[in-house]
Formats: structure tokens, sequence, C-alpha cells
């Protein structure tokens, strides 16, 4: 797990969910900083080099803890255990813990197509595609969007209605926005998959790169 990774997935991040740029952390640029302005999530800090020197996390929990406002830290990791007490012993609260960082070829990307009665909508707006599949009554059964920066493309808030599940459609969308990436130039896919959307992403060929560690300091008053 690189810090250039990283940040190819952090450049793509921003660009899917319209936030600023992201800065370095000062003063010994251990992570980087997004803005986020949520309810809860005001500012989030991603490591940078955790495994490589963790004397640099303990740095950024440090500083997450005294944040002013309510800051988010993200830890790509292969050292889980390892993070999860650094960031205990600064006081974070860990909100993941069992999430994944994963790439893939692109042009490997397996191909389905939902089946019917849904039908898929495919809209883009600059660098991002969003892809929606409509049920019977028009309903949105699943959406997510895709974020191409340079050769990358980065895939953030794929979700399927509970009420549509187990019927393809989760393998539908990730096919399809594949397919709007590579018509963009896009050829490595990144993304940080939540728990439940390991086994799916996996099914499709996408690769573990790294465990992400999720954790937050005081929300702020």
């Amino acid at each position: 797990m690189t810090k250039e990774l990283i940040r190819r997935w952090l450049n793509g991040w921003t660009a899917a969910r319209s936030l600023p740029e992201a800065e370095p952390v000062e003063p010994a640029g251990d992570g980087l900083r997004s803005k986020c302005d949520q309810p809860g999530r005001e500012v989030e800090v991603f490591a940078l080099r955790a495994d490589e020197q963790p004397e640099s996390l303990v740095r950024l929990a440090a500083a997450v803890a005294a944040a002013r406002r309510t800051t988010w830290l993200t830890v790509p990791t292969l050292r889980p255990s390892t993070v999860e007490a650094v960031v205990a012993a600064a006081g974070l609260e860990l909100v993941h813990r069992s999430e994944w960082f994963m790439t893939i070829d692109l042009t490997e990307h397996p191909q389905h197509k939902p089946a019917a009665p849904y039908k898929r909508e495919i809209r883009t707006e600059g660098p991002v595609t969003v892809v929606s599949l409509h049920g019977p009554s028009g309903d949105v059964a699943a959406r997510g969007a895709i974020a191409v920066v340079g050769a990358d493309a980065i895939a953030d808030r794929i979700e399927t209605d509970p009420a549509h599940r187990r019927r393809g459609l989760g393998r539908a969308l990730m096919s399809a926005l594949a397919d709007a990436a590579v018509a963009q130039g896009a050829r490595t896919g990144l993304l940080i998959a939540s728990e439940e959307g390991q086994r799916l992403y996996s099914s499709l060929g996408w690769h573990h790169e790294a465990d992400v560690v999720i954790a937050r300091g005081p929300v702020a008053p």
C-alpha cells in the first residue's frame, strides 16, 4: 500500500463528492486533510504512511483528538490491530474497523446487465458518472457514482435498496460504472469497500490491497 495509491484514491473521492482538493497535514506531512462539512464529520484526515512510519500515525491521532472541528481519521493499513490500539490510546472512537481498500484493472471487469423489469439510467457531468437502476414502478433500486481522474476511476456511494437486493443489481451497477469509466479513458478502479460490499467486489475481481480503519475525534460542541 503506497502513499501514491492513497493520494490517487483521494483525488477521485473528493471529485466524486464535489469536495475541495485535499491539503497536506502540517508540519510533518503525515496525511492529507479534506473538508467534508457534514454534520458530525466536518473534516476528514487520511493517513499516508501509518505502516511505514508508525510515529506519523501517533501524531495524526493526537491532532485529530485535539481538533476544534469534528474530525475523522481514515487509515489504510496492513496492520489494523496496531492502528486500532494507536487511535484508542489517543482517545478516538472507532467508527469502522473492517473496511477494505480495493483495486481492479477496469478493462477486465466482468459484464452484467440488469434483468427485466429493471432499467438503467446513466448521467455524466464533468468527471463524475452516476448510474441508477430503476424498478418497475420507477423507484431507484440501486445507485452509485464513479469519478474519473486521469487513468483512475474511483467508485463511491454504491447502494442497493434493501427491497431489491439479491437480484444481481449490484453486479449490474458496477458493470455499468466500469464501462462508463473505461469509455472516459480510465484503466484502474479504486474504492474503499464497506464490510457489506466486500463479497460483491471480490466476486467481480476487485483485489484487497489493505484494510481501512476509520475513527473520529470528539464531537464538536
